[in-house]
C-alpha cells in the first residue's frame, strides 16, 4: 500500500500550455488524500516561487522545494542545505565572465544577476513567474547571505566544467539553457529519504512523478517512479513506468494503473 505520493511541479502537476493543474489531476489527488495519502510536492521551485498551486494548496502535506535543498512540513524546516560561500563566489565569478545571468536563492528571496533575454523568455514567460527581483544591488546584497541555489544560464559542457571546479555542489537540469546547483548533500532523491523518515513512512510505500533531469534522483529513491509522457528521454529510462502526458491526465491515469485510486 502506497502512503505518500511525490509530484514535480512544472511539467508533471502544472501544465506549460495553460499554467494550471488539469482537473483530472486535481481529482486524482483529492481521491488520494481522502484516502489517507500524504501529497508532498517535489519542486527545483523555491518557496518563494510556489505560487502556482492553489488547485491544491489545501491537499499538500509537505514539501521538498529547491531541489532539496530547502524541505518543510508545515512550519517546521526538516532540512536546510547551504552551498559554501567559496563555491558561491565561484560560481558567480564564473557566470560574470561569460556574462550570462544567474538567479540567486536564499531561505525567502530571490534575485537574478546579470541581463539576459532568456530570463524573461523561460521565467517570465515560459514559467510565468513574476517576483524575482531583477535589481542588481538587490542581487549582490543576497550574496552576503547564506545561498541555497544559484540558476545559471549556461550550458551542459559549461555545467560539467564548472561542477568539477566547486568543492561540494551537484546539479539538477530540467531544461537546456539553465541548470540549478545545490550543495551535494541536496537533491530530490535526499529529499524523499528525509521526508520520509520525518513523516515515518517507508520508502517503499512511496511514489514519485517527474518529467525532467532534475527527477531522476526522486525516480530512482522512490519505490515507485514514474515519468509523465512529456517527461526527457533518460527520466523515462530510470523510471518503472511512463503514464501519458500531463495534458492527457497522465497522473489521474497513472493512480488508476496502479489502484491507489
Amino acid at each position: 500500500m502506497y502512503k505518500a505520493i511525490f509530484l514535480d511541479i512544472d511539467g508533471t502537476l502544472v501544465s506549460f500550455k495553460t499554467h494550471l493543474i488539469p482537473q483530472s489531476t486535481v481529482d486524482a489527488l483529492t481521491i488520494a488524500r481522502q484516502r489517507g495519502i500524504k501529497i508532498i510536492i517535489s519542486t527545483g521551485r523555491p518557496p518563494h516561487i510556489i505560487t502556482n498551486l492553489g488547485q491544491i494548496s489545501n491537499l499538500i502535506d509537505g514539501y521538498i522545494s529547491t531541489n532539496g535543498a530547502y524541505c518543510y512540513i508545515g512550519d517546521k524546516d526538516v532540512n536546510f542545505s547551504v552551498i559554501e560561500k567559496c563555491d558561491v563566489d565561484y560560481i558567480v565569478s564564473r557566470c560574470e565572465e561569460i556574462h550570462t545571468p544567474i538567479i540567486i536563492v536564499t531561505r525567502d528571496d530571490m534575485a537574478v544577476l546579470g541581463q539576459g533575454e532568456a530570463f524573461d523568455r523561460l521565467f517570465v514567460d515560459m514559467l510565468n513567474i513574476h517576483n524575482i527581483a531583477t535589481d542588481q544591488n538587490h542581487a549582490r546584497r543576497m550574496l552576503t547571505q547564506p545561498v541555497i541555489q544559484l540558476t545559471p544560464f549556461i550550458d551542459e559542457a559549461t555545467e560539467r566544467d564548472i561542477v568539477a571546479h566547486t568543492s561540494h555542489c551537484t546539479s539538477g537540469r530540467w531544461h537546456p539553457e539553465f541548470t540549478d546547483i545545490t550543495s551535494s548533500a541536496a537533491d530530490k532523491g535526499k529529499g524523499l529519504l528525509t521526508m520520509a523518515a520525518a513523516m515515518g513512512i517507508d520508502i517503499e510505500e512511496t511514489i514519485a512523478f517527474g518529467d525532467g533531469g532534475n527527477d531522476i534522483p526522486i525516480i530512482r529513491q522512490a519505490g515507485l517512479g514514474i515519468a509523465m509522457g512529456n517527461a526527457c528521454d533518460q527520466l523515462k529510462q530510470e523510471s518503472q513506468y511512463v503514464t501519458t502526458e500531463i495534458d492527457n491526465d497522465g497522473i489521474m491515469k497513472a493512480l488508476k494503473h496502479f489502484r491507489v485510486i
